[in-house]
């Protein structure tokens, strides 16, 4: 089938200077050659191209560049970073209760406070106990501060299901578990918020499936489809899951916390600095996590990180 449209991804994130995909005739052999004009960064960076047509998207074929034009003598910024973290604990449905939901995203919003300026503004949005439209309002609000030279961040902790047809939920205060499509934030909402913003972007996701809510556990949804679409090349979101496939995420009162979310805390100001360098990274937080979670629940959690081909490593946080 023909090519209906092609991504151009620059570091993992959409361009939004491509223009004009311009097919040439069909030459010997059958073959079809395209023309795209970009406008790039003068910088090195890691380009990427994404054919699409009725079928779908192709896989990603990336390159790096190396910029070696004169050096632009201008001032450069340093990224602002945008942080929407969301928990919830108390449900309006008492049977859903959490102990620390909420808490943990309050927690999480404020360890990145607690680091050196590696961005120049850091802007929390903290949505504890959140209903379905300040859910939404929030992810809004994402969407339109999140420029390509910022980092745009996602926090999610509390109770996920999967419908009847497999289909993923994020349950906010007042959803009701019998009418999911009226009253449950769909993942589909959420994936179209981040694979629209144009800067780095990075999501946690600590949730489960609402039904069997034993004690501290927050139940078993498998989110492996949700993590696997997020970080495809063409979305391009770097995700840290609290657990893997069916396990359950945990939470206790000795952590205060859920055992993701108190390894992340600890991570992010500064334990995850392995190489000692100042500097946590993607790779370094998915190592610490790993071990950390792993550590705290007795081997019941293991964390995963899923970062998309076309992103290279880079630093969170910087600590002081």
């Amino acid at each position: 089938a023909p090519v209906t449209s092609v991504k151009i991804l620059v570091d993992g994130r959409p361009l939004e200077t491509a223009r004009g995909l311009t097919p040439k005739p069909v030459t010997e052999g059958g073959a079809r050659e395209y023309r795209l004009d970009v406008t790039l960064p003068e910088r090195d960076l890691t380009l990427s191209v994404i054919a699409e047509n009725k079928h779908g998207a192709g896989e990603a074929r990336s390159a790096r560049l190396a910029w070696a034009g004169a050096k632009a003598e201008t001032f450069v910024a340093k990224p602002r970073l945008y942080v929407l973290a969301i928990g919830v604990s108390n449900y309006e449905d008492k049977s859903l209760k959490l102990n620390f939901a909420a808490k943990d995203a309050r927690d999480f919003a404020a360890a990145f406070k607690q680091q050196a300026p590696l961005y120049r503004e850091i802007v929390t949005k903290v949505l504890a106990d959140a209903t379905g439209e300040q859910l939404l309002d929030g992810l809004d609000w994402l969407r339109a501060e999140v420029t390509a030279k910022d980092v745009g961040v996602l926090f999610l902790a509390g109770h996920g299901v999967n419908d009847a047809d497999g289909d993923y939920y994020f349950l906010p205060r007042d959803a009701n578990t019998e009418r999911l499509r009226r009253t449950g934030v769909s993942y589909l909402e959420v994936k179209k918020t981040l694979a629209a913003l144009p800067g780095k972007t990075l999501a946690f996701i600590d949730t489960c499936h609402a039904g069997n809510v034993m004690g501290a556990r927050r139940g078993a949804a498998d989110i492996n489809a949700v993590v696997n679409d997020l970080t495809s090349a063409e979305n391009g979101v770097v995700v840290f899951a609290s657990s893997t496939g069916r396990q359950f995420a945990l939470e206790q009162d000795a952590w205060g916390n859920g055992a993701f979310t108190k390894a992340l805390v600890e991570g992010l100001t500064g334990k995850a600095d392995y190489t000692r360098d100042g500097a946590v990274t993607i790779n370094e937080l998915d190592t610490w996590l790993a071990d950390r979670v792993k550590q705290l629940t007795k081997n019941q959690q293991t964390p995963t990180t899923t970062k998309p081909s076309t992103v290279q490593d880079f630093p969170v946080v910087v600590v002081k």
